[in-house]
């Protein structure tokens, strides 16, 4: 049976990490069976969650998990898509991955009352009298790598203007659909699916949240992607 390595409930979400639920959502949507399981990143070959196992193979990367239930189970969600759909599909995918996953990482590690809610808990197996300095020396690499990524270089309404038009798009593209491109879902949507849930978390002080929540399409796809795949779990990230 596959495995899944991600992290678990947290944030009143299914996982803290849009990557972790993305790669839940795929093993969902495959209809393979699969187990969840607490991951370690020091275990991981990329250092990062979500990896799945599977008859002791490691697969790391939620792209490359994707990509293993296609060649190794045949699984194909994309069936039916034209190439403009296809293309299109993997555009937006890579959007939010690549753009506005780094706004979700700048306003829960680099507002002060955000991290306090949320990422300060990661640490608290670290004991007291060096968790200051953990915490110090994370944070600080954290701003080096939105700095680098390009993210950090942004002011607040610079990085806002930049969420109104990443989200516009994906809810232009969404339109009153069910899922991205059709009334089922493909490979993206775990992908849409995961940051929209993300993006929506009510823990934070977050102007994307409020980005978001204008766009009564994207909240009501959240909400499906919640009830369908999330429904049995609820009650647990609810309660972390």
């Amino acid at each position: 049976m596959i495995e899944l390595h991600a992290f678990g409930p947290g944030f009143g979400l299914p996982d803290p990490s849009p990557f972790c639920i993305k790669a839940d959502l795929l093993l969902q949507m495959s209809g393979l069976p699969f187990e969840r399981k607490r991951g370690n990143m020091r275990k991981a070959p990329k250092g990062k969650l979500p990896m799945i196992v599977e008859n002791g193979e490691i697969i790391a990367d939620s792209t490359f998990i994707r990509l293993h239930l296609e060649r190794r189970h045949g699984v194909d969600l994309d069936k039916g898509l034209t190439a403009e759909q296809r293309g299109a599909a993997w555009a937006v995918e890579k959007m939010l991955e690549d753009h506005l996953y780094w706004m979700v990482v700048q306003e829960r590690w680099t507002v002060d009352a955000n991290f306090d809610r949320g990422p300060r808990h990661f640490f608290e197996a670290v004991p007291a009298p060096l968790r200051p300095l953990v915490i110090a020396m994370i944070k600080r690499k954290v701003r080096q790598n939105l700095h680098g990524h390009g993210m950090g270089r942004y002011t607040p309404a610079e990085r806002l203007e930049l969420a109104r038009q990443a989200v516009g798009a994906v809810a232009a593209v969404l339109g009153e659909r069910r899922f991205l491109v059709r009334e089922e879902p493909c490979w993206a949507d775990a992908t849409v699916g995961a940051f929209m849930v993300a993006g929506l978390c009510q823990l934070f002080d977050s102007p994307l949240r409020g980005v978001i929540a204008g766009h009564p399409n994207l909240v009501a796809y959240a909400a499906r992607i919640r009830a369908a795949y999330f429904n049995e779990r609820e009650e647990l990230s609810s309660a972390a």
